[in-house]
């Protein structure tokens, strides 16, 4: 199978995560539970993968990291944080349901900072000019996971920062790809998922708490600490991590974090450019396409989407998944995307690139499409 769906996770992983997993479900128990081996092996591993974490995002405290089930979770801790009911929320057009089904959700007053694809400028503008007093938090995806579109974070923290405002980053398509200096930032949180960008297993997430942020939490119950106390602990990341770890993914998230360390991130990015942008010249050629990516992708990374003309996105994606590639097609779970991009009625197909796809697999699927193009 050529796997072109790293956007939803990274199918193929790196050898020692598998191994990583396979160890602790052999060795591990559970982190806090007790004094005896397999408890503080466990306990051992999961401080280190914080600390791997803190590293590589810039904390200084490997406790400001929060494990979670994925980003999803990750952001409904972050949101439900920061937002009323009925708050005002400055996000995006590119975000995705996992950010607007809570607002939703929460009844939020959300207005969107919109602006034309792969304009940093214009979207900077608009958060400028909606970021007002009132604002209960702002909210924007550093890369969308329709487009690939890189999004001014840092410009936007900087405003926020400016004005008072808590900054929440959905960092599930640039975590691992992309620098985020969480110091530089200032945001209030980071959330990630662990089995993108960081090569983790399914069922892993991260959500990074800046220093003394106040969290809310969404499940209580044991943490191993403070037994006698009837309330959840006040510190982190205890306080946001009720229940029984997820040992086994925490040890293959710290496999793949350490992996991606090796390679360098932007050794990787670099790598996924290269390849959107052989795909992204290959479409062009055919009849009937559009393709949103652009020429030198100086605000893209391996992500991109087309149409064509003759074929609806649903129809292309199965017909490629007949041929072994996988791609992903339709509204990708962030309507509020297509709707801001002009893609809503239609959908796109996309492609999303990791580190293990090669030159020699975009030739194939570019073959593949004048097959199934007329």
């Amino acid at each position: 199978m050529i796997y072109l769906d790293s956007a939803a996770t990274t199918f193929q992983k790196p050898p020692e995560v598998a191994r990583a997993v396979a160890e602790a479900m052999r060795t591990m128990s559970s982190p806090g539970r007790g004094g005896y081996g397999a408890a503080m092996a466990a306990a051992d591993t999961a401080f280190a993968c914080r600390s791997e974490l803190a590293e590589l995002f810039h904390l200084d405290n490997p406790e400001q990291v929060v494990f979670t089930l994925n980003a999803t979770h990750a952001l409904n801790i972050a949101i439900k944080s920061l937002v009323p009911p009925g708050g005002r929320v400055v996000i995006s057009g590119y975000e995705h349901n996992a950010v607007t089904r809570p607002l939703s959700a929460l009844g939020a007053k959300t207005v969107v900072a919109a602006g034309p694809l792969f304009r940093q400028d214009a979207v900077l503008e608009a958060f400028n000019r909606l970021i007002t007093p009132g604002t209960d938090a702002v909210i924007c995806n550093h890369v969308s996971n329709v487009f690939g579109f890189v999004q001014p974070v840092e410009a936007i923290a900087a405003i926020c920062r400016q004005r008072g405002v808590p900054f929440i980053i959905d960092a599930s398509q640039s975590a691992g790809l992309l620098r985020l200096d969480m110091a530089a930032l200032g945001a209030a949180f980071i959330a990630m998922p662990g089995h993108k960008g960081l090569y983790g297993p399914q069922g892993t997430g991260v959500l990074l708490c800046r220093e003394g942020q106040q969290v809310k939490t969404l499940l209580e119950g044991g943490t191993g600490s403070l037994s006698l106390s009837q309330e959840m602990p006040d510190f982190l990341p205890d306080r946001l991590e009720a229940g029984t770890h997820n040992v086994p993914g925490i040890a293959g998230l710290l496999a793949g974090v350490r992996f991606l360390k090796k390679q360098g991130i932007e050794t990787i990015c670099h790598r996924e450019r290269l390849l959107a942008r052989q795909a992204a010249e290959g479409l062009r050629k055919l009849p009937g396409t559009r393709v949103f990516a652009q020429p030198r992708m100086t605000a893209q990374v391996g992500v991109l989407s087309f149409t064509a003309a003759s074929r609806d996105a649903e129809t292309i994606g199965g017909a490629l998944g007949q041929r072994e590639i996988a791609v992903r097609s339709g509204l990708h779970c962030a309507p509020l995307a297509h709707r801001t991009a002009g893609t809503l009625d239609t959908g796109t197909v996309r492609l999303s690139f990791s580190h293990w796809n090669t030159a020699g697999e975009v030739e194939r699927f570019l073959e593949a499409m004048r097959e199934i193009l007329p």
